[in-house]
């Protein structure tokens, strides 16, 4: 989106009148009426009062953007207005406000209300681009200062691409990365930034590949890869590593990337790298996940199941949710609240379409475990692992109906989320050993082994393996849902508070990952009865680092540069929308104060919400699915005190620049 497009020149209003804030919504939306832009006064004004209510859109440094996705609207539109005194806006940070950008976005027209506010938020953080607003005095001096940034973006970026070029046949030595994360959103390309500025730094040429949500970014050629001096991957989950195949590889989990970027750097350059063989080139070499250590060969491959099953869950879970909404708002009798989520056809199909894609969570979780360790053969046999696990197959003793005599006979016996876990990782191990057996097959039946004996044994192996497997797992998983079923006091406040604290402990890391997945895996037992207060506390304990740094920076100025002041409203959007992530630099910039400090406001957030028995149906989203909350008013309550707690602490310890 280009926010040129938007910005209309009839409509800005170089010169407010309004001296109050609703005086001043009443004057843009006046504007955009007699402009045809918005059909109704009225059923705009409410959309937009709707928003201030959850909270003010004055964002601070003299900025507002109040904005509705209407049934009023016709045109997609931003209209632009400058005060030359300012007015209390109700801002974040108490400041008048003199700059305003009043988002129009029609009822169809998807996410255009959000998309306009990212892009905003770019221009905005620009050093100087406000000043440069304030400043102007038509119309044609608004729309140049955006085309400038804009222009100025572009060249940046063609300056980046030429270097990509220029590459390959520079003389300093070339370095080829691949960094990746869990969901691909934030520490991939934090990894990518880092790694490339500090190559900058050292005279080195560092080519990053990012293998983010939206697929492969800036994929490495073969002759970038040939010229290489070395490889670095900075991952959590499993990568394309087998065209590194004889070149020297440094294999970290992503938050390496991002906060030891020089000693990878340094390690390539020394030679301390170890020759990377890959799998598939014949060799029977150990791959660099397994020579860090067992632990970290079993996070990198777990987390690879967990980044292929989340979409699946979320886009599962909050169409089950949404069919809960939807009967809630429908209306459903007393004596039919059974049947909630079912009970009108539309609020059906939401469900069964929902389940759908939820059903596919545990398979795919232990297909990709067993990807990550034993590649493509693994994959069938951990499809199968997550389906017995989910459908209950078991070996037990059950008598025939007939002949009354005990035998060995199929029983159901869901062993849910552990189940599927253990199931990936004997998948691929299995797999494994299958290979390790078939080694010594004459050649000519090399080619069988991959279309057929992998498959078979596989399946067959895994499969009956499952059959006992998902008896004592299934015996702990029902022990740990009739557990979180029973939540409530103490217990609950004490879970929340563990929980919680561990989404801040390593923003992404370990830690938090290990609290997250618990989270998600509580759903699936939890999101046909209104959610899970284990996930609920999880994502509350996840928004809490990235606004308390907002927090800090608002209340503590003489301690922050503009830089991280300006990083501080950009964690406002982070840390709504639940990227934990946003919060790393300045833990690790200063870990021995930030780190304590938003594990505290954290801890505090996740147990409110545990103390409370809030649930939630989602397991991401932030803000945006604030609705799938069983109370979303009272959560957003207990989010910003963790986050001001946080703020104040931090703030309090940081030292003054």
């Amino acid at each position: 989106m280009k926010i040129q497009d938007l910005l209309k020149k009839e409509v800005m209003i170089m010169d407010l009148k309004a001296t109050s804030k609703e005086a001043a919504i009443d004057e843009m939306i006046t504007n955009l009426v007699d402009k045809g832009i918005v059909t109704d006064f009225d059923t705009f004004k409410a959309g937009i009062m709707n928003r201030e209510a959850q909270t003010s859109t004055g964002l601070g440094e003299g900025i507002a953007m109040p904005h509705s996705k209407n049934a009023a609207v016709k045109d997609a539109t931003v209209l632009f207005a400058k005060s030359a005194n300012g007015l209390d806006y109700e801002a974040l940070d108490g400041q008048p406000t003199n700059l305003f950008f009043m988002i129009a976005a029609p009822d169809g027209a998807n996410d255009t209300h959000l998309a306009a506010l990212a892009e905003l938020s770019k221009y905005l953080l620009k050093p100087g681009f406000a000043e440069q607003l304030r400043q102007a005095t038509s119309p044609d001096q608004v729309i140049a200062a955006f085309d400038a940034v804009s222009d100025e973006a572009a060249a940046e970026e063609a300056k980046k691409q030429e270097a990509v070029k220029a590459a390959a046949s520079s003389d300093k030595p070339l370095i080829v990365a691949v960094t990746a994360c869990t969901t691909g959103i934030a520490h991939t390309y934090m990894a990518e930034e880092a790694l490339i500025k500090q190559g900058e730094e050292m005279g080195v040429n560092v080519r990053v590949e990012t293998n983010g949500a939206s697929g492969v970014g800036n994929r490495l050629t073969a002759e970038e890869i040939s010229k290489a001096v070395g490889v670095i991957v900075a991952a959590d989950k499993a990568v394309e590593t087998d065209r590194f195949d004889g070149k020297k590889l440094i294999s970290k989990p992503v938050a390496a990337g991002i906060r030891q970027p020089k000693e990878l750097i340094q390690n390539i350059l020394d030679g301390k790298a170890e020759v990377f063989h890959a799998a598939n080139a014949g060799n029977a070499a150990t791959t660099s996940s397994e020579k860090s250590g067992l632990g970290a060969a079993f996070y990198k491959h777990l987390m690879s199941g967990v980044s292929q099953m989340l979409p699946f869950v979320i886009g599962g879970g909050i169409m089950i949710a949404l069919a809960f909404l939807i009967d809630n708002a429908m209306g459903v009798p007393k004596d039919q609240l059974s049947n909630l989520g079912t009970y009108h056809e539309i609020a059906s199909l939401f469900k069964n379409i929902g389940g759908v894609a939820f059903n596919f969570m545990l398979p795919v979780l232990a297909g990709y475990i067993a990807y990550s360790i034993a590649e493509k053969p693994g994959l069938v046999a951990g499809f199968v692992a997550g389906s017995i696990a989910s459908s209950g197959l078991a070996w037990g003793k059950v008598p025939f109906a007939a002949g009354g005599k005990a035998s060995l006979a199929l029983a159901g016996i869901p062993s849910g989320f552990l189940g599927a876990l253990v199931g990936g990782f004997l998948a691929g191990g299995v797999i494994l050993v299958i290979k390790k057996v078939l080694n010594g097959l004459p050649r000519s039946l090399e080619g069988i082994k991959s279309i057929l004996l992998y498959p078979l044994l596989g399946v067959l192996v895994t499969g009956f393996l499952m059959l006992f497997v998902n008896i004592p797992m299934a015996a702990i998983n029902t022990g740990l849902n009739n557990f979180l079923e029973g939540l409530s006091g103490s217990s609950a406040v004490l879970m929340g508070l563990i929980l919680g604290g561990m989404m801040a402990i390593d923003m992404g890391g370990p830690f938090n990952k290990a609290a997250y997945v618990f989270g998600t895996g509580t759903l699936a037992a939890t999101v046909a009865d209104g959610g899970s207060v284990v996930m609920a506390a999880v994502m509350a304990g996840g928004m809490v680092p990235p606004l308390a740094i907002f927090v800090a920076t608002l209340l503590f100025k003489n301690k922050f540069s503009e830089e991280e002041r300006n990083s501080g409203l950009t964690n406002i959007i982070m840390g709504l929308s639940f990227i934990t992530e946003g919060a790393i630099p300045f833990a690790a910039a200063d870990p021995a104060r930030a780190i304590p400090s938003f594990v505290a406001g954290s801890a505090l957030a996740g147990a409110l919400v545990g103390l409370a028995g809030i649930k939630l149906m989602a397991p991401h989203g932030g803000i945006f699915v604030i609705a799938l909350t069983s109370n979303p008013l009272l959560y957003i309550v207990f989010v910003l005190i963790g986050a001001i707690v946080s703020g104040i602490l931090y703030g309090a310890l940081r030292k003054a620049k």
